[in-house]
């Protein structure tokens, strides 16, 4: 069964309207609490990257954030903010698209056949993934009209950055949400039936 993003029986479970994962979907959460992960036996290498990458996630596009804020409020330059952006926006934007590609031609295909239950939270993840990444093309348009306009007079360049904070703010909190339900689903099954079946 797919979840499709713009199906209105899904509506509620759309990333950004859900309030976290439901009990039916999540299933194995209550189980396997997240403050206990880290001591069951079953918790090893894949689970511990798999928190890494999130955690590195989460990291990437908050720096970028903090940039264009630092630069919104005058305390660095066009010639700064050009210098340090670039590399930093393409290093988590990269960093996002790859997990996610992994993600869904790799493991989420093999975490649905541990249980069939499970079919449909990863069918959620997958739409998620759909609708992050149209936030992540408008986050990349906002970046270039940014640097366009870092050479422009007056105000006009604080304005494209208040722009793209605009929409990276919105990429930001939908990935923030994504990546916690994800590890709900995820992590619990890791535990429930062992890595060794993923790998």
């Amino acid at each position: 069964m797919e979840v499709s993003v713009d199906e209105p029986a899904h509506g509620a479970l759309r990333l950004g309207n859900r309030d976290g994962l439901p009990d039916d979907i999540a299933f194995l959460r209550a189980h396997y609490p997240r403050g206990d992960w880290r001591l069951h036996t079953n918790f090893g290498q894949l689970a511990d990257f798999w928190l890494q990458v999130h955690a590195s996630l989460r990291h990437e596009g908050s720096e970028v954030s903090r940039l264009v804020d630092a630069f919104r409020d005058r305390q660095i330059d066009a010639i700064q903010l050009q210098r340090a952006f670039v590399p930093l926006l393409n290093g988590f934007l990269q960093h996002l698209d790859q997990h996610h590609r992994i993600e869904d031609s790799l493991y989420f295909p093999k975490f649905r056949l541990l249980d069939e239950r499970m079919v449909v939270g990863f069918d959620l993840l997958e739409a998620d993934h759909t609708q992050i990444h149209h936030h992540l093309v408008a986050t990349v348009e906002h970046a270039r009209g940014l640097l366009n306009a870092l050479s422009a007079p007056g105000e006009t360049a604080r304005r494209a950055a208040d722009n793209y904070a605009d929409t990276a703010r919105n990429l930001l909190d939908l990935l923030v949400k994504h990546l916690a339900d994800e590890e709900e689903l995820v992590i619990p099954a890791m535990l429930q039936h062992g890595e060794r079946p993923l790998t």
